[in-house]
């Protein structure tokens, strides 16, 4: 895994929960800025799994087995999305809560991955 790009996909997914917290303590529900926000995390956690799984088919392996880390590849960009729909649903503070839970998943996916590849 690149410790680059883990970081970035924990830093962005972070600022977004933060972003996203402050949204729900203002008694605000998620707005188009917001989802910009979602897709732009959405997009790293992306392009962390396809580097995943090309260092996968490279030979490469994580040290606590491939199930376990393509289960938290898919987890990972799977995070905010589910809590983007889920914020549609409620549009009130609460869907700006469930974003930024959402967000703080992500980032702890993050460091689980980093400990089954590093080991």
């Amino acid at each position: 895994m690149l410790d680059a790009l883990t970081i970035a996909v924990s830093a962005a997914a972070l600022a977004l929960a933060a972003w996203c917290g402050f949204a729900a303590y203002r008694d605000q529900p998620t707005k188009d800025w917001h989802f910009i926000g979602m897709a732009v995390v959405t997009v790293l956690a992306l392009a962390q799994l396809v580097v995943g799984v090309v260092q996968l088919a490279r030979g490469e392996k994580a040290d606590e087995g491939t199930a376990i880390f393509l289960a938290y590849l898919i987890g990972a960009l799977c995070a905010v999305p589910a809590a983007g729909f889920m914020s549609l649903a409620e549009r009130t503070r609460w869907g700006s809560a469930t974003v930024a839970a959402g967000a703080v998943v992500l980032a702890v996916l993050e460091v689980r991955l980093f400990d089954i590849w590093e080991g």
